[in-house]
């Protein structure tokens, strides 16, 4: 109890420039625990799902591995899908990629969705701060010009102490805030940096099956000439 009435004389003694700040932390969490359940449920682990998939592809089980990526709400699968639904239709390397690249385009918004609101949210917390500490301090100094010459330092020490509660409390809501956006941003280039990596592999896949039909289709076609030279 004695940690729950100091924080609350603690937010008493701040002002009214508690309560800005306040909104600022409730908003900042709100759009954390909405972008954290999102992120964490956007990661997948891409070489085990890649190793699946190449396995099919050897297999020349290309609907095997549609199957695979079908009916997952993860980034990474879904622009694999599109890329596998391109190859199938046999179409080339360029047709490929820039399928994979529209599915990129489709769930990178999404993804990066609201979380450059926690550094602008932890900016104006400390602007709050600084503007509570400011309007504080002034009015610390306007109530000891009309007190009395012995009580003029308590008091404005008391008014200064009371004043900078709010940038204390400021800076309470805005360093989790950038700690948390630069979290999220690390999980977010993550998630980003997999889809390039496995999208490059799968266009890579093809193209050197492309590459391997092609020279044996060449060799077929010399054999044949030579034949019917013979």
């Amino acid at each position: 109890m004695d940690i729950v009435n100091t924080i609350v004389n603690f937010f008493r003694e701040g002002g009214f420039f508690m309560y800005p700040v306040l909104l600022v932390a409730a908003l900042g969490t709100a759009v954390v625990i909405e972008r954290f359940i999102y992120i964490s449920r956007a990661m997948v682990n891409g070489e085990p799902l890649w190793q699946q998939i190449q396995k099919h592809l050897s297999s020349q089980r290309v609907d095997d591995a549609i199957k695979l990526c079908q009916g997952r709400y993860q980034p990474l699968p879904y622009v694999l899908l599109h890329g596998l639904k391109s190859a199938k239709a046999a179409e080339s390397r360029e047709a490929l990629q820039h399928a994979m690249e529209e599915a990129t385009l489709d769930v990178l918004p999404p993804l990066e969705r609201r979380t450059p609101y926690l550094p602008i949210l932890a900016n104006v917390a400390t602007l709050l701060g600084l503007l509570g500490t400011i309007i504080g301090v002034i009015k610390a100094f306007a109530a000891v010009s009309a007190a009395d010459p012995s009580q003029k330092s308590v008091l404005l020490a008391q008014g200064i102490s009371t004043a900078l509660n709010m940038t204390a409390f400021g800076l309470i809501v805005a360093i989790p805030l950038i700690l948390i956006y630069s979290y999220m941003q690390s999980q977010t280039t993550k998630i980003v940096d997999s889809i390039d990596q496995y999208s490059t592999k799968l266009a890579n896949h093809y193209s050197g099956r492309q590459a391997a039909t092609g020279a044996e289709r060449g060799r077929d076609k010399d054999h044949a000439a030579a034949s019917a030279k013979a």
